[in-house]
């Protein structure tokens, strides 16, 4: 019998040491002592800041036109292709012209007819004049003479004013091109009737240099006219594939959008590599102001609460204290803030189990892989 107890008592035992094998020991909290939270932090510094403004913009070319004839005519020959590069002055279309030469030569043959009719008004009237002297022509006839001289003069110069406007209607028969750029669709062919009210036959689109409009808030007024008075300041356009333009403001709108509230403006960029093109859609950056002696800690510094936006302090005594920020601009990873000073050390990171007052203790450098330390270099 007692050994029976002597195996049940080494059984409880075994369990009992096998639990507690099991079991992790809990710290013993000596009373009043406060856990310690690892952080890293950093100190504010002061530094001069560029304040970027973003805004959606579209391409928009300096000139475009549309080319319409100006008679209605068929088209005999196209002498460009579509998407093709054309300089001002280029011969683009020529219209069926035979109608205006036949008018421009029967012009030419009326000039010629009261041309001579002219020469022999003048000889008429020499000779009168001469008769007139002799008394053999009374003056009446002397003046009918001299009448006709001028009738027929009035005639010439009527009969080249119509030779000119005839020139001129030739002169539209070939359409050239007003200004240097690219042309899109050619919306005619050989032997379609060309109307003057019709669809354009052809659009010319300047490319080199190109413009960008945008849209920026009314508060955004007063840091242009400051910081940009000649209205040039430095804008940069991203492309959808990340690469970037640098271009030149020119134009800012003489009136705000009263529905959007919004300013109008326009930036130049050279564009000889055809980057933009009319009708894209891309994203302007450009400077709005300087903030020359800013606060500035890293942005995840900042943290954003239920009210308001906060830092956590850490003070002489290692603990940290809840201090309310005002975030004035936050660019590249970097938040410029105020309600802090320069040389504060706020916490970086572990701000997540922070509380006002807790103990904190900065976090041990990470050593680089593969680094010894000074004492194993030591012979």
């Amino acid at each position: 019998m007692m050994k029976k107890w002597i195996i049940i008592a080494i059984g409880l035992l075994v369990l009992a040491g096998y639990f507690a094998w099991r079991t992790p020991a809990k710290p013993l909290a000596l009373p009043g002592s406060t856990p310690v939270q690892i952080v890293k932090t950093v100190k504010v510094v002061a530094k001069s800041l560029e304040i970027q403004g973003v805004a959606n913009g579209y391409v928009t070319p300096i000139n475009s036109v549309d080319v319409h004839p100006r008679i209605q005519q068929i088209v005999r020959s196209i002498h460009v292709k579509e998407g093709q590069e054309v300089a001002a002055g280029q011969l683009l279309f020529t219209l069926d012209s035979r109608g205006d030469n036949s008018t421009v030569d029967k012009a030419k043959a009326q000039l010629a007819r009261d041309s001579a009719d002219l020469e022999d008004a003048t000889i008429a009237l020499k000779r009168n004049q001469e008769l007139l002297i002799k008394s053999f022509v009374s003056q009446s006839v002397v003046d009918s003479a001299r009448s006709k001289v001028e009738s027929l003069k009035a005639t010439i110069r009527s009969d080249q004013a119509a030779i000119d406007a005839s020139n001129i209607s030739l002169d539209y028969n070939q359409i050239n091109a007003s200004i240097s750029g690219r042309i899109g669709a050619i919306s005619v062919h050989p032997g379609s009737l060309a109307q003057p009210g019709g669809l354009p036959l052809v659009t010319i689109t300047q490319f080199n240099p190109i413009t960008v409009s945008f849209s920026v808030p009314e508060k955004e007024l007063v840091n242009l006219s400051a910081n940009s008075p000649q209205q040039n300041k430095p804008v940069m356009a991203m492309l959808a594939d990340g690469r970037q333009l640098n271009g030149q403001l020119i134009f800012i709108d003489n009136a705000v959008d009263q529905q959007s509230g919004t300013l109008r403006l326009k930036a130049q960029f050279d564009n000889a590599k055809r980057l933009l093109w009319p009708g894209a859609f891309v994203t302007v950056h450009f400077v709005s102001h300087n903030l020359p002696n800013a606060l500035v800690v890293p942005v995840q510094a900042v943290v954003t609460g239920p009210n308001n936006q906060f830092v956590y302090l850490v003070q002489a005594d290692n603990h940290v204290k809840k201090q309310v920020v005002t975030v004035l601009n936050i660019d590249s990873e970097q938040a410029a803030i105020s309600g802090v000073a320069m040389g504060d050390r706020v916490v970086v990171e572990g701000s997540q189990n922070l509380r006002p007052n807790s103990l904190v203790k900065e976090a041990e450098p990470v050593a680089t892989p593969g680094a010894k330390s000074a004492k194993s270099r030591a012979p």
